[in-house]
């Protein structure tokens, strides 16, 4: 109960620092973390890519449903969400960055891993630079292996338009119960 008020206080304290990096005042729900990872194929992961994690909503349920030899890498642009993750988790399986989304071709090439498997993402798309979104979307792409997932959950759906640009067809589904209720994309490589 602590560690969930902690958390909560955290992501609430930096929506009002920078609203426009986070999109929301509360963390994303328990429904819209189970539709969303709904979407992978578990069996076959062994690098998976979390593009903002804030504070571990998705990272907890992804390490509980990943096997002993994947492995996690959730880039998070927060110094403050960043240590508070390497704080709360101490999976050997976790490795969390302190950095952009943008750099996640050289991120995963440090720490010698293969072509993701799955990444997903709830950083706001809509707020970005064009030129930023559009780096983060082609240099998630690449950094897919062939039929690797791409899942976004966003409020709006204002992305669409630029994962069509960049992966081709986009499978959409809603979940309503969620503060405020989510869009969830599916792309492929």
């Amino acid at each position: 109960m602590v560690a969930r008020l902690r958390s909560s206080l955290l992501f609430a304290r930096t929506f009002l620092k920078h609203p426009v990096m986070l999109g929301s005042v509360l963390p994303s729900s328990r429904y819209l973390t189970d539709h969303v990872l709904s979407q992978v194929d578990w069996k076959g992961v062994r690098t998976f890519v979390e593009y903002g994690p804030g504070v571990g909503t998705f990272t907890s349920e992804v390490l509980r449903r990943l096997s002993p030899d994947a492995r996690l890498v959730a880039i998070e642009a927060s110094r403050e969400f960043a240590l508070y993750l390497r704080q709360a988790f101490k999976d050997p399986r976790l490795t969390v960055v302190h950095g952009s989304a943008v750099e996640v071709s050289a991120i995963l090439e440090r720490l010698d891993l293969p072509a993701a498997d799955c990444i997903i993402s709830g950083i706001p798309y809509s707020t970005m630079p064009l030129d930023v979104r559009e780096a983060v979307l082609r240099r998630s792409r690449d950094v897919l292996r062939p039929g690797g997932s791409f899942i976004v959950y966003q409020f709006t759906g204002a992305v669409v338009p630029h994962l069509r640009q960049v992966f081709g067809e986009v499978r959409q589904e809603f979940e309503l119960l969620n503060i405020l209720p989510a869009r969830i994309f599916s792309c492929s490589r």
